[in-house]
Formats: C-alpha cells, sequence, structure tokens
C-alpha cells in the first residue's frame, strides 16, 4: 500500500515540479532584461544613492550595479568618461 501510495505521488508531483522549472526560467531571464539603463543612469546622475534608485524604480540593487557597470564601459568604448558620482555643487 505504502509503495502504490509513494509511486503515485512520485507520478503526479515530479511533472508538476518539471513543468513548473520550465515555466519559470524564461520568465527569470525575461526580468532581467526589463531594466531600463538609461533611467536608472539618470536617477543617479541627479544624485540618487544606489538603494534609493533601486527602491524607486523597483529593481535590485545589483540591477543598478549592473547598470552603471554597463555605462561606464560604453563611455570607456567611445573614450568619454562616466561620471562617477553627480558632480559636486560649489559650497556657498
Amino acid at each position: 500500500m505504502k509503495r502504490t501510495v509513494h509511486s503515485i505521488l512520485a507520478s503526479v508531483v515530479a511533472p508538476v515540479v518539471l513543468l513548473g522549472l520550465i515555466c519559470i526560467a524564461p520568465v527569470k531571464s525575461l526580468a532581467a532584461s526589463k531594466v531600463d539603463c538609461n533611467k536608472v543612469m539618470e536617477e543617479l546622475n541627479s544624485g540618487k544613492k544606489v538603494r534609493q534608485v533601486a527602491t524607486d524604480l523597483h529593481i535590485s540593487r545589483s540591477s543598478v550595479y549592473r547598470c552603471r557597470k554597463q555605462a561606464r564601459k560604453a563611455a570607456k568604448k567611445t573614450g568619454e568618461q562616466a561620471p562617477a558620482a553627480p558632480a559636486a555643487s560649489p559650497s556657498p
């Protein structure tokens, strides 16, 4: 009796788990491509901290760091200098 229950459970649960994994994997990769790095850089260049940008745009901090890294790499290719931090305003 126990073997029958276990085999039934295994034959029902395993396909459901596999189906879940197959369906979730593409969704994860799509989520990574939805970050608007231009908007992230606008926020960073306006003086916001990484944590605040991530919170405001509902993305992870690692996504913010990834966008910043991509922007620096693109600037390096074109010979421009990407702003590492917002320009400091002069003190009165």
